[in-house]
């Protein structure tokens, strides 16, 4: 028997429903992000008698993203560990995982202690984008404390010293580093050399800061031997195709010189189980953002400025 087509003004009103829907599930999102309502509320609402229905055809996918700080890599850990497959609305969850679900929304809102400063290292292989991606957290997360390297290279167009890099003398340089107030240096490129001063570093997580500090493989290596408890990320590109086109591309370097750096990114990579947690920049705000998830800061833009190694 052929199927008969609803009318007209019943296929309108349905669209009309279906947006009205998006609109009011988008309200509850937008609600859990800005704080004014809370995750454990909407669940709870959504397994009301009766049930509120924006709050109950919502994704937990959806609710869990719509909170500050957690990120999508935190949600597939969070529903993996819950056991939630990535289709489930809250609503139609079984009565065990709502209960597991409802556990962890009540054990992440009620911790009352404050995040712990943290010191976050961000390595990669060259042409990766970690330049990039610190920039966007100095941008867009006031709250992370960006370390001013120091360099013996000199300024650039534009550079300042003091927020881009601390400009030194090799003189200078080597003072620095025998009286104890270098972190860690290196010799970027066979070429000049970079270094972390310590006093910053020491300054910012006594006042319960969390820094970030945007350096390259044996600079990381050496953070590790000095800090332990550092937590060390390196950057990866999505492919290596996507590496080789990024270095060309930005066409700053001779041939020569790109073909050495990478080769210099193939020994690079291949340290990256040194590390405590690898992020893919496929987008920069996105990999910004999982970077400081490991640090729990909240996002507040604010101008500011760039530092690069």
């Amino acid at each position: 028997m052929p199927r008969i087509a609803p009318p007209d003004v019943d296929r309108a009103a349905a669209a009309q429903a279906a947006v009205a829907a998006r609109r009011a599930r988008a309200a509850v999102k937008h609600a859990i992000h800005d704080r004014s309502r809370t995750a454990v509320d909407v669940v709870e609402a959504a397994w009301a008698d009766p049930p509120a229905p924006a709050e109950s055809s919502l994704r937990v996918r959806e609710l869990l993203t719509s909170i500050p700080s957690l990120g999508p890599t935190k949600v597939a850990r969070a529903m993996q560990q819950l056991g939630i497959a990535e289709s489930k609305r809250v609503g139609g969850l079984g009565v065990r995982q709502r209960r597991r679900l409802l556990e962890w929304l009540h054990e992440r809102e009620n911790r009352g202690t404050p995040t712990p400063s943290r010191l976050v290292v961000l390595a990669g292989p060259t042409a990766v984008g970690k330049g990039a991606v610190s920039t966007h957290i100095r941008e867009n997360y006031p709250d992370v404390h960006l370390s001013v390297s120091a360099t013996t290279r000199a300024p650039r167009s534009g550079e300042v010293n003091g927020v881009n890099y601390f400009f030194v003398s090799d003189a200078e340089f080597d003072r620095l580093v025998e009286t104890g107030q270098m972190l860690e240096t290196a010799t970027v490129h066979n070429a000049f050399r970079y270094g972390t001063p310590r006093a910053p570093i020491d300054e910012a997580l006594a006042e319960g800061k969390s820094v970030l500090l945007e350096i390259d493989l044996q600079g990381a290596r050496s953070v590790r031997a000095e800090m332990p408890e550092a937590v060390l990320v390196f950057l990866l590109p999505p492919s290596w195709e996507e590496l080789v086109r990024r270095l060309i591309g930005r066409d700053t370097e001779d041939p020569v010189e790109q073909q050495r750096r990478l080769e210099t990114a193939k020994i690079e990579l291949a340290a990256q189980d040194e590390f405590d947690h690898r992020v893919v920049n496929h987008e920069v705000g996105q990999a910004a953002r999982e970077v400081v998830e490991l640090m729990a800061i909240p996002h507040t833009p604010s101008p500011s400025r760039p530092n690069r190694r």
